[in-house]
């Protein structure tokens, strides 16, 4: 293990494994998921800082071990960079949009994730149990953790990627705040964890 900061992907302690993969999932997001439309022409400059080390943010707020089930993947943030860093998690992408989630099984399969599935239909028809739900860029607070609510287990907690603008005000009334984490993108705000009350 070694620290990649110079590398410019995270603070976090990374294996040169990991640095690779990072890196292969970089170039298969600007050679098909840009051209696609999945991420924005305009994010493909900065798909590092803006897309995946914003996804790491999640990570020191994970159990070890946990099953997670990531909301909207699209082109798989947060979940697929969180499964790169943490490989002992179950990590479950949940994308109904049928070109998306052909690009998250192409992007399993070419970095080896042995540890991703791809649930290609709304998430909403999936099993509950999981421990953590991911949702970055899935909808409002409110709706959010109504999904999030009938899949999270016992003690389970929303990770939930808020707006600028987010403020308590907008946390559900049957959801407690449980945690923040800083925003780091000019363009961000706080990641929000939530849990029953």
């Amino acid at each position: 293990m070694f620290h990649v900061k110079h590398e410019g992907w995270t603070p976090e302690d990374l294996s040169p494994a990991q640095v690779a993969t990072f890196g292969l999932y970089e170039a298969l997001l600007l050679s098909h998921a840009v051209p696609r439309g999945i991420v924005s022409l305009s994010d493909g400059a900065d798909l590092r800082t803006r897309h995946i080390l914003d996804s790491l943010r999640a990570v020191p707020h994970i159990p070890s071990g946990a099953r997670i089930v990531d909301l909207g993947s699209g082109a798989g943030f947060p979940g697929l960079p969180v499964a790169v860093a943490r490989p002992e998690l179950e990590v479950i992408l949940s994308e109904p949009r049928q070109a998306r989630a052909a690009f998250l099984e192409l992007a399993v399969e070419k970095l080896g994730l042995a540890n991703v599935g791809v649930f290609a239909s709304p998430a909403e028809e999936l099993t509950g149990g999981f421990e953590v739900c991911l949702a970055r860029g899935f909808g409002d607070a409110a709706r959010t953790w109504g999904v999030a609510r009938g899949l999270l287990g016992p003690g389970g907690a929303l990770i939930y990627w808020a707006g600028r603008s987010f403020s308590a005000d907008d946390v559900p009334t049957d959801a407690q705040v449980a945690a923040t984490g800083e925003a780091t993108l000019e363009s961000g705000g706080p990641i929000v964890i939530m849990t029953r009350q």
